[in-house]
């Protein structure tokens, strides 16, 4: 797999839309890039209208075998303090009613459902409990599952490589 640094804006739906943006190759990232851990970097931002700088982990993947598979993992503490979150950009095209897998080590964690989709990127979030947090801390490869159509799943690992040091650090 392919790995790319890219991160639009990192406030709450301003960094949601902003990854739309990136998704498309033509758009250039946004954001400073203020550490990289293994495969993660911590990409920062001050939003327009927000008080302080806004920090997110980001790793984007292109599947090897389909080169139209792209996926974006954002994962940030909200200012408010509450849950951490992971965001995840899938394609467009996605079969959005089996929603986004995840399996970490090939142990499966649950699916989410795709909340909304614009037109570079489908996206599923999620509120990080601590036992998906020790997971991904903990683990090597966390295996994100979209489907093209009802039988057709494709399995995305992404690198856990640097994550646990990554994500403590993360303003």
């Amino acid at each position: 797999m392919r790995r790319h640094g890219i991160l639009a804006s990192i406030a709450a739906f301003t960094l949601a839309a902003g990854i739309v943006l990136v998704a498309c190759p033509s758009v250039r990232a946004e954001g400073v890039v203020k550490a990289t851990n293994g495969d993660w970097e911590t990409r920062c931002d001050t939003p327009t209208g927000s008080r302080g700088e806004q920090c997110a982990l980001v790793q984007n993947v292109v599947a090897e075998d389909r080169p139209n598979i792209t996926l974006v993992v954002i994962v940030l503490k909200p200012v408010d303090k509450k849950k951490p979150l992971m965001r995840v950009v899938a394609p467009p095209f996605v079969f959005l009613p089996t929603g986004l897998g995840l399996k970490i080590d090939q142990v499966d964690v649950g699916h989410v459902p795709f909340a909304h989709c614009f037109g570079s990127g489908c996206f599923s979030e999620v509120e990080m409990d601590d036992k998906l947090i020790n997971q991904l801390k903990t683990g090597t490869t966390a295996t994100f599952i979209v489907f093209q159509s009802p039988d057709d799943g494709v399995g995305i690992p992404v690198s856990l490589n640097g994550f646990a040091k990554a994500y403590d650090t993360l303003p």
